[in-house]
């Protein structure tokens, strides 16, 4: 039918919600078609509702890629990491446009008060010495008690164990150790460091941890 529909004389239309460069009339076309007129304008402003502006198509490009990076960092980074991301790419954002779309889409990164590993693991089966220092850590001088703890760090290459021996009195730390896992030559590596810091000059001195481990640690530190 359709080559038998050649333009007639209101063919083209003024309107905003005709197609551009009509070639027939709505009418004529809606005619031959079967349809009505009604019908047509109807469809042409139900697609002119779902036609997405600039910002809306700005916004939706936004939204894939936070998702992406989020799924990157495996569920980890929150608004800050992932604008610093995007900038990374070559995208003109700001962590406050990140964050609202990082709301709106049900996402957000894992923040270190929310995000806790256990390095405390109390063994029921171990025996505890005696607290030597009653709690009391500074003892008004250096060397006289020594403080030692795990802590877990949160790095980009994967899980890593800080332990630290610090002086009781004087706060200072003396030594340090980091590993990728928990063990006891971690620890004993820093107490070799805090020693060597003090030129070996430690007999007497009581190490405090917590239970860590397998009990509380207060070995006499003898010079070697």
């Amino acid at each position: 039918m359709a080559k038998y529909a050649g333009p007639d004389e209101v063919a083209g239309t003024t309107s905003a919600a005709s197609p551009k460069r009509t070639r027939f009339s709505v009418r004529r076309m809606a005619r031959l078609l079967g349809v009505s007129t009604s019908g047509y304008y109807a469809h042409v402003k139900r697609a002119a509702a779902t036609a997405l502006t600039a910002r809306q198509q700005r916004r939706a490009d936004l939204e894939v890629k936070i998702t992406q990076a989020h799924q990157d960092s495996r569920g980890t980074y929150g608004s800050p990491r992932i604008t610093a991301e995007l900038r990374d790419q070559g995208e003109v954002v700001t962590a406050k446009t990140v964050a609202k779309i990082m709301a709106s889409i049900g996402i957000e990164g894992i923040s270190p008060r929310t995000f806790k590993v256990k390095t405390t693991v109390v063994d029921p089966a171990a025996s505890f010495p005696p607290d030597l220092v009653d709690r009391h850590f500074d003892r008004g001088r250096p060397d006289a008690v020594w403080l030692t703890d795990v802590t877990y760090l949160m790095c980009g290459e994967g899980e890593m164990f800080l332990c630290a021996i610090r002086d009781g009195h004087t706060r200072k730390v003396l030594g340090h150790s980091i590993s990728d896992h928990i063990g006891a030559e971690m620890v004993t590596s820093a107490i070799d460091a805090a020693v060597a810091a003090r030129g070996s000059r430690c007999r007497g001195t009581i190490l405090h941890s917590d239970r860590g481990g397998g009990g509380r640690i207060q070995p006499v530190v003898a010079t070697p």
